[in-house]
């Protein structure tokens, strides 16, 4: 229904609709102009017959709609979505992790510190590491920079104060350990890097 919707809108050239979905979790987005608003109230009853028709009940609690325009945001799969300045100055939709997402990451992070305060530091690394590259990995997209840096030094105190600990003594033994031999020597994880789509380019001769 929806695929029949952006192609009947669409005959002017441009794209007025779309949709995001995974499992039982559905976005749809609209053309932000005011002759677009019809769509808007279109759609959605659309989508009310159809699931309707699988005996699907719209989760009405969990349903909004909201005008990014406004200010207003959404959540969508582990990510915030909002209006704001991207690159050159132009407006454009913008992605951050949830702040759930982050609290989650920190407390298995230093849920695993505490479980092992007692084992080896690179017994700790080791299993930290495997929980940052998997998150990492996924929110590596978008508008996460800041969200990246903040996990970054975070996981860096915690393991500074697990190495204290381990030798008894309080702080975070800033003048004992350089950054350089945290990540180089303990192989602490610190690929925090943004990857951006680039869309491939076939070429045929």
């Amino acid at each position: 229904m929806l695929e029949r919707a952006k192609l009947a809108t669409s005959g002017d050239g441009y794209q007025h609709i779309e949709y995001a979905r995974w499992a039982d979790d559905l976005v749809i987005l609209i053309d932000e102009h005011s002759k677009w608003d019809w769509l808007e109230k279109a759609v959605y009853r659309r989508l009310q017959e159809e699931l309707a028709k699988l005996k699907v009940a719209i989760n009405t609690d969990k349903t909004r709609i909201i005008d990014l325009r406004k200010g207003e945001t959404f959540s969508f799969l582990g990510f915030d979505y909002r209006r704001g300045k991207i690159k050159q100055g132009k407006w454009g939709v913008q992605k951050t992790p949830r702040m759930k997402a982050r609290t989650n990451l920190l407390r298995k992070l230093k849920e695993v510190c505490r479980s092992h305060q007692s084992q080896p530091i690179d017994r700790v690394i080791y299993l930290i590491n495997s929980i940052l590259r998997g998150w990492a990995n996924y929110f590596r997209v978008g508008n996460s920079a800041r969200c990246f840096g903040y996990v970054k030094d975070w996981v860096e105190k915690k393991i500074r104060r697990n190495l204290m600990r381990s030798r008894k003594l309080q702080g975070f033994g800033w003048e004992k350990w350089n950054r350089k031999w945290l990540y180089q020597s303990l192989g602490l994880f610190e690929d925090y890097r943004i990857r951006y789509y680039t869309p491939k380019v076939s070429s045929s001769r």
